[in-house]
């Protein structure tokens, strides 16, 4: 299991700067332990590492005042958006300064004649998109989680609409930033391409915020469809249910989602949710389009999933259905647990080429079932993401321990398969000692330019790369 390691404090200048900030910012900044704990909070086995103080800003300019203090006395900023990340990223291993982004929730302008909006990191993805419902518009990025768009932007996250629509990287024409010096700057505009420069914008985005805070975002929209057709259908194994999947993406059907729930996946679903679906290997779909194109499209994945033993192969475009399926698929992390209650849900996520897809979760359920693990298995598989749920009694050491083996020899087996250890997710502390293995050589040029732009490692110390070559403050 990662144990994340504290990384030396700046006691003096901790203290100088919480001192200042505590003057400016009066009762928006906390000191008490429990909002300190909500912020260093992570949804994985990672030990909480608290902050020192939270400060909740309500603008670019705030933002900038805080990182330049912090900056000068060389203390810690770790951005902070809505706590739904799963690597670690919001631990302050070496103590420091949490910025919430959370007050910063306007939608400052759509442009809906150009497709395309500007928000405020805080603002969330469902927040957009009920605020762009009655223009005919949607932001189509659905990680599931209700997240901020800043952290979506910082964790370059996808979702269930990725495999037709991209990920945040696809989404963002623009950003604005208070880099390391508390200097603010704007990585473009909303040109729908550009070729000035260093593309600044996608060094951000992904970036975690260790190499500055985002501020504000100019997003790419989509028309609603005039028609949305939803399906499902079972299948005898996995393995087949991944073939049916690598099939329709070679058709070059044009999907908006294609989404797999394993065995014990179904079981909950059914059982939290109360669907009565077959409890074999499922595939849920979704097609975007004129009402007959999509229908058009639902059916020729029918016939594809024929091919591959499919059954209970079931199509609408009732608004009701669609949403009750989608809203099962949601409530994923909240079914499994009902699986194995008391158990704590240890979610991680590696991704490979749809070639490899079908051995990839096969041999990963069998690899779980080996080591006694309860392991169900969800994904994006439409372009070859999928998430492993471990449900682990932290209270077993051995089991523990099997489960540690288990997530390490999944990233191993991801990154053998040319994939990533982690598809959405992202590094955070938890897949760190993954990143050289897939990268080799190329972790130590974004050292570099974390070196470069953040030379006292102040900006969320301790994610993505190692420390090892720092003097911290």
């Amino acid at each position: 299991m990662v144990q994340a390691a504290a990384l030396p404090r700046n006691e003096a200048g901790i203290e100088t700067a919480v001192s200042i900030l505590k003057q400016k910012f009066g009762d928006r900044l906390q000191t008490g332990e429990s909002v300190r704990e909500q912020h260093g909070h992570t949804t994985t086995w990672i030990n909480n590492q608290v902050p020192d103080a939270v400060v909740f800003p309500r603008s670019t300019a705030e933002v900038s005042e805080i990182v330049k203090i912090c900056a000068l006395h060389k203390v810690p900023v770790i951005a902070f958006g809505t706590g739904t990340s799963l690597e670690g990223h919001v631990n302050a291993p070496a103590g420091g300064i949490s910025v919430d982004l959370g007050q910063m929730d306007q939608v400052l302008a759509v442009h809906a004649g150009d497709l395309d909006c500007v928000v405020q990191p805080g603002v969330t993805r469902e927040d957009l998109n009920t605020h762009l419902r009655d223009q005919g518009l949607f932001f189509p990025i659905d990680p599931g989680a209700n997240a901020s768009l800043g952290g979506m932007a910082a964790t370059r996250a996808s979702g269930t609409n990725a495999v037709r629509y991209g990920t945040m990287k696809d989404n963002i024409l623009s950003l604005e930033a208070v880099m390391p010096d508390g200097q603010i700057i704007r990585t473009g505009h909303r040109a729908r391409k550009s070729s000035a420069g260093y593309d600044l914008t996608r060094l951000l985005i992904g970036a975690e915020g260790t190499l500055g805070i985002i501020t504000e975002l100019t997003l790419r929209l989509q028309g609603i469809p005039e028609a949305i057709t939803s399906a499902r259908c079972s299948f005898p194994t996995v393995d087949a249910a991944c073939q049916a999947v690598m099939m329709t993406i070679q058709y070059g059907v044009p999907v908006a989602r294609i989404e797999l729930l394993d065995e014990l996946s179904v079981k909950a679903a059914n059982a939290y949710s109360g669907l009565n679906l077959p409890e074999t290997s499922l595939l849920l779909l979704e097609f975007h389009g004129s009402e007959s194109g999509a229908v058009e499209q639902a059916e020729t994945f029918g016939q594809i999933a024929d091919e591959f033993g499919g059954t209970d192969f079931a199509a609408t475009s009732t608004t009701e259905e669609r949403n009750k399926l989608w809203q099962a698929r949601h409530d994923m992390y909240w079914a499994s647990l009902q699986l194995r209650p008391g158990a704590r849900g240890i979610s991680t996520d590696v991704c490979v080429p749809i070639s490899r897809l079908a051995e990839c979760v096969t041999t990963t359920r069998d690899k779980a079932k080996e080591l006694g693990l309860m392991a169900p298995i969800v994904g994006h598989v439409g372009d070859g993401n999928f998430h492993t749920l471990l449900l682990i009694d932290m209270d077993n050491a051995d089991e523990v321990a099997r489960a540690d083996g288990f997530v390490g020899w999944l990233n191993d087996l991801a990154i053998s398969m040319e994939g990533t250890c982690t598809g959405e997710h992202g590094i955070g502390q938890g897949k760190r000692p993954y990143l050289i293995k897939e990268l080799g050589a190329a972790v130590s040029y974004m050292d570099a330019i974390k070196k470069a732009l953040d030379p006292d490692n102040i900006m969320n110390p301790g994610k993505i790369l190692s420390n090892a070559d720092f003097d911290h403050c």
